[in-house]
C-alpha cells in the first residue's frame, strides 16, 4: 500500500535509520537475494534513475554491493553486504513485531474483515500514479 500509494520519494520518512525508499529497496534484494536496478525499479513502482541514485547511496553507505550479473555481463547484479544483511533482518523483525502489536490490538472478531478489506483496497489502487 505504501509503495502503490506514492509514499517511497518522501524524503523525510526514515525506517531503522534509512530512508523509506532505501528501506523497501534493502527489504526487496534481502528476500530475493540478487536483483538488477530495472528489476528493483519495476517491482518498487519508481523509475531507474531514481533506483539507481538510492542505489547508489546504499553502496555509498556499505549495504549493498554490486557486481556483473554472471549470466549477462551487461547487466550488474546487486545484492546486500554483510552490514546490509544485518540491517534487512533488524528491519524484517521490527516490522514483524510492529504489526504484530497493531493486529493483536484490533477485535478479535474484526481481525479477518480488516485483512481483507485492505487487500482489496492494495488491488483498487491504480499501478501507476503519474
Amino acid at each position: 500500500m505504501t509503495r502503490k500509494l506514492g509514499l517511497l520519494e518522501k524524503n523525510e520518512a526514515s525506517c531503522c535509520g534509512v530512508s523509506l525508499t532505501q528501506c523497501h529497496v534493502i527489504v526487496e534484494i534481502g528476500r530475493a537475494a540478487s536483483l538488477s536496478v530495472n528489476n528493483l525499479a519495476k517491482i518498487l513502482g519508481l523509475d531507474k534513475s531514481t533506483m539507481s541514485r538510492t542505489v547508489n547511496n546504499l553502496v555509498e553507505q556499505g549495504l549493498v554491493s554490486r557486481e556483473p550479473d554472471p549470466e549477462d555481463r551487461r547487466y550488474m547484479s546487486i545484492s546486500l553486504t554483510e552490514k546490509g544483511r544485518v540491517s534487512f533482518l533488524n528491519i524484517e523483525n521490527g516490522m514483524e513485531q510492529y504489526y504484530q502489536v497493531a493486529y493483536a490490538s484490533l477485535p478479535a472478531d474484526k481481525r479477518e474483515r480488516v485483512l481483507e478489506s485492505l487487500e482489496i483496497l492494495v488491488k483498487s489502487l491504480p499501478e501507476h500514479c503519474c
